[in-house]
């Protein structure tokens, strides 16, 4: 078992706890990585934070769902508070295992209404007393044992104290048997949503999954943290990456909301397509051009998704005057998709999924070098590079570096004679005719001595 590896029927643990206890911390020392923000402001996770994880304890590496809870709040809380406590509620009835969380110190109203409310699921419940490390205050942690617990553990998220011991009850305390590794052959296909705040993003996330994965508000900017779901689509697996809304620099004051901002960027990686929800009734901003030109450079299909056209007027020429406008803005994007659709009544979904598995086959093609070298004999017959003594380049042979993202190789005899518009005819070609007319294609020239990226 590697990190690399994808597996079904995974146990699934959440860990849940008041605000600003350390949950985030755990989810973040558990995974290895920073997956969710941290922050020492209360409340910052807000919708549940998913991840695989490999969990060590010494043995064999373990695989399960982690999951990591917004804060469970009851004093002074808006109607945003009680859509996270909801929420909560609901994440904790289908796990596998609840680690509570506590803080070393008091207890508060909180910790015993929590308490009180995970009582029926005593049997697969683990109590982890956060913020002893080096033994800090943990004489006074012990009183939790009052609430009826058999055992507790004193942890520190942050230092790493007996975090070893809390993964050896975890794995202690689940079932693998039904634990199975997924083949190469079952592709799913993982899609980003992007876009600025209130485009309708956890829309149409809890409209394919299926459930209220994503909290869905009025409010602009609820979503912080990255959100996985999952879905079947014609038989294929798809898992939607809900992101929170990418604002421009100068308005992003929090420190949360610029770790957001970047988590949202990195989710880009994470992706095979990117589909970049744009408001019908506000159209583009140039903060949408930029996410479709990290997308476009990391070589992520891209689809545009006109959200909320259920609410534009209903004459002949509106959609083609909303993709010309697109199309002018975006310059060199032509090949990228533009849908209208409404995430609230599910118009125009059933498109955007069939053009996304289209995409997902394009972005997967290898073109053999045998093949490739064919065409490129053709192309250069076509169309040959200058003859002028400065500008005189010879094409030897191209290869294809890789697939999803598409990123082909030219080897040339002099690469400072190459210019952009004659890789840019290459590019051209390469879409038309060898399969990739959906998706983005990275190309580049390479010398013995010296490479150049496009």
């Amino acid at each position: 078992m590697t990190a690399n590896n994808k597996y079904r029927g995974l146990p699934v643990v959440v860990l849940a706890g008041r605000p600003n206890v350390g949950k985030s911390t755990l989810f973040n020392r558990l995974l290895r990585k920073r997956r969710a923000i941290t922050d020492p402001t209360p409340g910052v996770t807000r919708d549940p934070v998913e991840a695989d994880c490999l969990i060590d304890d010494g043995g064999l590496p373990k695989p399960l769902r982690l999951v990591d809870t917004g804060g469970f709040k009851l004093t002074e809380c808006d109607e945003l508070d009680k859509l996270v406590v909801e929420k909560t509620l609901e994440t904790i009835k289908k796990a596998d295992l609840v680690v509570l969380l506590l803080e070393a110190g008091d207890i508060t109203s909180e910790d015993e209404e929590l308490i009180g409310l995970l009582r029926p699921y005593r049997d697969r419940l683990i109590v982890a007393v956060n913020k002893t490390e080096g033994g800090r205050m943990q004489a006074d942690a012990w009183n939790v044992l009052s609430f009826g617990f058999d055992n507790v553990l004193m942890i520190s998220a942050e230092h790493g104290d007996n975090i070893g011991e809390l993964k050896q009850e975890i794995i202690k305390r689940l079932d693998f048997s039904k634990v199975e590794e997924i083949t190469s052959e079952e592709q799913t296909i993982r899609i980003a949503l992007l876009g600025k705040p209130n485009t309708g993003k956890s829309t149409l996330s809890n409209r394919l999954t299926g459930a209220n994965a994503s909290i869905v508000s009025e409010i602009p900017g609820t979503t912080r943290d990255t959100v996985e779901g999952s879905f079947l689509w014609k038989s294929r697996k798809f898992i939607i990456l809900d992101t929170a809304g990418i604002r421009r620099k100068t308005k992003v004051t929090e420190n949360i909301e610029y770790y957001s901002v970047n988590r949202a960027i990195k989710t880009i990686n994470d992706a095979d397509i990117v589909v970049l929800m744009i408001d019908a009734e506000e159209g583009l901003s140039d903060q949408d051009k930029k996410i479709a030109a990290l997308a476009h450079d990391k070589g992520r299909g891209i689809i545009m998704a006109l959200n909320k056209w259920d609410t534009m007027p209903r004459l002949k020429n509106t959609f083609t005057a909303a993709q010309d406008r697109i199309r002018f803005m975006f310059g060199q994007m032509e090949y990228a998709p533009v849908i209208p659709v409404s995430a609230k009544d599910g118009t125009g979904v059933d498109k955007l999924l069939n053009t996304a598995i289209t995409m997902y086959r394009q972005l997967n093609i290898h073109i053999g070098t045998s093949r490739l070298n064919q065409a490129l004999e053709k192309w250069v017959q076509e169309y040959p590079p200058p003859a002028g003594p400065r500008t005189r380049f010879k094409i030897k042979y191209a290869i294809q570096k890789t697939a999803n993202p598409v990123h082909f190789i030219f080897f040339v005899s002099r690469i400072q004679a190459v210019n952009d518009s004659y890789i840019s005819y290459l590019r051209n070609k390469i879409r038309k005719d060898l399969g990739f007319s959906l998706v983005p294609v990275l190309t580049e020239i390479k010398s013995s001595s010296a490479e150049k990226k496009h």
